[in-house]
């Protein structure tokens, strides 16, 4: 009778780590790694489900992701930050839950993204360290119980259900660090946009003519340095050039826009939009200069290396003064051929 029991415990604690075993992996990264401030930015997390197991998986996927995903975030003295005011709105309204079912064949990976100030309240400077679960059977209302996340009582009437509705069950991520900065304030002399990434020094728009505006920009850009790249680029007239993306700037509320911007400053990045302008030139001369009061222009050969030959371009850049500072609002380019 006790071999016979030892054999089922046996039987069972390996199929648990079969279980295990066979569970997809879930990993976090920034979506576009930059400093971070506590004013009001999105913080984009890419998650990722990556099977390597032999066999297709399969999970349910909210329309509306906080029922799907969950996000703790500590202080480095392991202290749990407050969730946001929009995830506790979100969950705590009276509406169904629409999922679908996504499916990762072996060797396949899924992915999305989502801000984190969604999920955790990140108005203070600090370091923090983020991690992710993810709910393959959803969240679903109890009506009694609440959702606990570590030792923390959190999010009421939601508890993760597993597929017997008896146990919780996630697929939990390592650990992101998270390093929140006090927002730059501006001095008499400039604006300041960002921290120098390499130098840790803040960068400040100076009074630069127009050429030199487009000097510093396209030397950037060589360098790979995007925070000086986009520190004279006016995002939201880059932004709002286009009709499509220009109507729904009109239609976004505040925040709205603020998630256009940040999503155009990673889709040039990415070169998925606007190609032309995050291009790498080789080296470029600055043909013709010409300005009044606010508004200039500044005409630029520029060369690109394409494997075995070299492709010319002239570039416009219209320019714009606001407060004595010229930053980039437009562009044209004609292609000039190759050499």
């Amino acid at each position: 009778m006790k071999k016979k029991l030892f054999a089922g415990a046996a039987l069972l604690l390996y199929a648990v780590f079969q279980a295990a075993a066979a569970a997809p992996e879930l990993s976090i990264r920034f979506y576009n790694k930059k400093i971070y401030y506590t004013d009001g930015d999105p913080v984009y997390i890419q998650i990722t489900l990556s099977n390597s197991t032999p066999d297709v998986y399969r999970f349910r996927l909210a329309d509306d992701r906080v029922f799907s995903v969950d996000f703790d975030v500590r202080t480095i003295r392991n202290r749990a930050v407050e969730p946001s005011d929009v995830l506790l709105w979100r969950r705590g309204a009276s509406a169904q839950i629409f999922f679908r079912e996504v499916v990762i064949e072996p060797g396949e990976s899924f992915s999305f993204v989502e801000d984190l100030r969604d999920y955790a309240r990140l108005d203070q400077p600090g370091n923090y360290v983020v991690q992710a679960r993810l709910y393959p059977e959803l969240l679903k209302k109890t009506g009694t119980n609440i959702l606990q996340i570590g030792a923390d009582e959190r999010y009421q009437n939601y508890q993760p259900r597993g597929n017997n509705g008896s146990d919780p069950v996630a697929l939990v991520s390592p650990r992101l660090n998270l390093s929140l900065r006090s927002p730059l304030y501006a001095p008499d002399d400039g604006i300041p946009q960002a921290l120098d990434v390499e130098t840790n020094a803040v960068l400040v728009r100076e009074k630069l003519p127009p050429d030199e505006v487009v000097r510093f920009m396209l030397t950037a850009r060589q360098k790979s340095q995007w925070e000086k790249f986009f520190l004279y680029l006016d995002l939201e007239e880059m932004v709002r050039r286009d009709a499509a993306r220009e109507r729904q700037w009109r239609a976004e509320s505040e925040e709205g826009r603020r998630r256009i911007l940040e999503r155009f400053r990673t889709d040039l990045q990415s070169a998925v939009i606007d190609g032309d302008i995050s291009a790498i030139p080789v080296r470029f001369e600055i043909e013709r200069t010409a300005y009044n009061a606010n508004e200039g222009s500044v005409v630029v050969l520029e060369r690109f290396k394409q494997g075995d030959y070299t492709e010319k371009r002239r570039y416009t850049y219209q320019l714009r003064r606001i407060d004595d500072i010229w930053t980039v609002v437009d562009y044209v380019v004609v292609n000039l051929g190759t050499e």
